[in-house]
């Protein structure tokens, strides 16, 4: 039995992973425990990482820290390839009120944080560290003590106060926003299921979802007019896929003619087809698809390297087909001629059977290659994530540099190149089976060693001092700028719940939370709001607790 001892005593590669994969385990069968109805589904590897902490199960400090930053990096890369392609519309439909109310919360919490050192007699490094640990942000606890370092006559004892505070207050840092969400719940008699239909059915009406009409040409005006002739159709992003013509019906390409009479099939966004009425013609009482035997449609994915970045134009000129619909993730749209086809792009194509055989071969279509990642584009984002975290920024009135973090860095990145999506060959996008495996391991690593960074001195700084003190300060500092601000949200704003969740999560840059407010739905409504958030309240809680730390010292 001296091998086992020596395997949990003993400092070693084997050590390390048994107590990762241990702590990990355990916790995960932890969060699956439920009291009141209540689950901490992931967020239980922390409080795993707390137990075996406490009881000297640990691993070694500098192998800690690398876990713990390496697994930030890989939750927070997925989460950005995640949601980056919904990021930039989400910004500008309702980005900047969510914005606004997050940073709401920062600097509400900030606030309460200076009070309860003025009015509570706790030391400002402690408080800062409470400030850091009740809103679950690392980043902002490394920058204060960088800060607090260049003061001077600050000793070593001083400068463990912001790590204590911070081990203190984030085990309910993480519970209070979850507290705060189920506080809401039911403060507000949230249906889980109707707040998600109601952001799916809001997201397709603003979604601009193609459809298409039939319509007979009765202007004289486009009479013998080929569609190359015709301009309005491409400046209203509206695609011709089919014409009946002396009894016929074809694809339409750019030589097709028009003729009075003709019924053709226009695919493009209801308010552009309705305006087309007015210039072709009235809808037809024929139905192009039902009466076109020698035509069909089928879907395709573009998997085939070859093919992407290929123009929409040039595929419908080579194959003989329309194309008159491309899905992206969370859009689609009817394309002009000269769209670029991504790779994951689902083309809705219309043709001949030996058409549609053509041009599938060309396209790959391949499900089995659209969900093998390519994993060059995955650590290639995550190098440029760590150069612009490790960037330093030179803010007016802040004595030290400020830096984006393993957070910041890795998120803008991620979301910056899901909206490229190709480069050349090469593809930033992830199958979603491997984005959720990425994500997992990663905040199951940082949560696993954060608790085990935290729970030797846990209990000791609960039990002797002023530990429950402190927690209770910090529980002020979490859970009153959620309140109001999450009150203010639903009742002057009418946000959605779910993406009120996602706000939560988001103000206090918290992954389990977001974790945990995920699982009410399968809903994207909570990682949008999370990941428009998110960024604007990293830079902000970085400042916050070097300006607290600065000026309050």
């Amino acid at each position: 039995m001296s091998w086992l001892l020596s395997l949990f005593n003993q400092d070693s590669v084997p050590h390390t992973l048994l107590i990762i994969s241990l702590v990990v385990a355990s916790g995960l069968v932890l969060g699956r425990l439920s009291l009141a109805g209540i689950q901490l589904g992931i967020a239980g590897v922390l409080f795993s990482g707390l137990i075996f902490g406490h009881f000297h199960l640990s691993i070694n400090p500098e192998v800690m820290h690398f876990l713990r930053e390496f697994g930030l990096v890989l939750f927070v890369y997925a989460i950005g390839l995640q949601v980056g392609p919904s990021f930039v519309s989400a910004f500008f439909r309702y980005g900047l009120r969510l914005n606004g109310l997050a940073a709401a919360v920062v600097l509400l919490g900030a606030l309460i944080a200076v009070l309860i050192s003025i009015v509570g007699d706790i030391p400002m490094p402690v408080a800062v560290g409470l400030f850091s640990g009740a809103t679950t942000n690392t980043p902002s606890l490394a920058a204060a003590q960088q800060v607090l370092d260049t003061l001077p006559n600050i000793g070593p004892e001083t400068l463990k106060m912001p790590g204590l505070g911070y081990a203190v207050a984030y085990p309910f840092g993480i519970a209070g926003i979850i507290l705060a969400m189920l506080l809401n719940k039911r403060l507000f008699k949230i249906d889980i299921a109707q707040e998600a239909k109601l952001f799916d059915d809001n997201q397709q009406q603003q979604a601009h979802v193609p459809i298409w009409k039939d319509l007979k040409v009765e202007n004289p005006n486009l009479n013998g007019l080929m569609l190359s002739q015709i301009p309005f159709f491409e400046g209203m992003n509206v695609v011709m896929t089919r014409i009946l013509h002396n009894g016929q019906v074809d694809v339409a390409g750019q030589d097709s003619r028009l003729a009075l009479g003709d019924t053709i099939r226009l695919v493009g966004e209801r308010e552009p087809l309705e305006q087309l009425k007015i210039l072709i013609g009235p809808e037809s009482d024929i139905d192009l698809k039902q009466i076109a035997t020698n035509l069909h449609s089928k879907r395709l994915v573009v998997t085939n390297k070859a093919a992407i970045n290929e123009t929409i134009g040039n595929l419908c000129l080579l194959y003989g087909v329309t194309i008159s619909r491309i899905h992206r993730p969370d859009v689609e749209f009817s394309p002009t001629s000269h769209v670029h086809v991504q790779f994951g792009d689902e083309l809705h194509v219309v043709g001949s059977q030996d058409a549609l055989t053509s041009i599938e071969k060309a396209l790959g279509n391949s499900l089995e290659e659209l969900d093998h990642p390519q994993i060059m584009p995955i650590f290639i984002g995550i190098s440029l994530g760590v150069l612009l975290g490790s960037f330093p920024l030179y803010l007016p009135g802040i004595p030290s540099a400020v830096k984006l973090g393993m957070a910041g860095g890795p998120l803008l990145v991620a979301i910056m190149l899901s909206r490229i999506g190709n480069w050349g060959a090469m593809t930033w996008h992830l199958p979603k089976s491997s984005n959720i495996i990425l994500k997992d391991i990663g905040i199951v690593l940082f949560l696993a060693c954060v608790g085990l960074h935290s729970g030797d001195q846990f209990v000791e700084t609960l039990v002797k001092g002023d530990g429950f003190y402190w927690m209770a300060c910090a529980a002020l500092i979490t859970l009153l700028p959620l309140l109001i601000v999450a009150a203010v949200g639903r009742v002057f704003y009418k946000l959605n719940f779910l993406s009120l969740c996602g706000l939560l999560a988001g103000s206090m840059t918290d992954p389990p939370a977001l974790a945990f407010a995920n699982n009410l739905s399968p809903s994207a409504a909570v990682s949008m709001a999370y990941a428009t958030v998110y960024p604007l309240v990293m830079i902000l809680r970085i400042i916050a607790a070097q300006l607290i730390i600065l000026l309050v010292a």
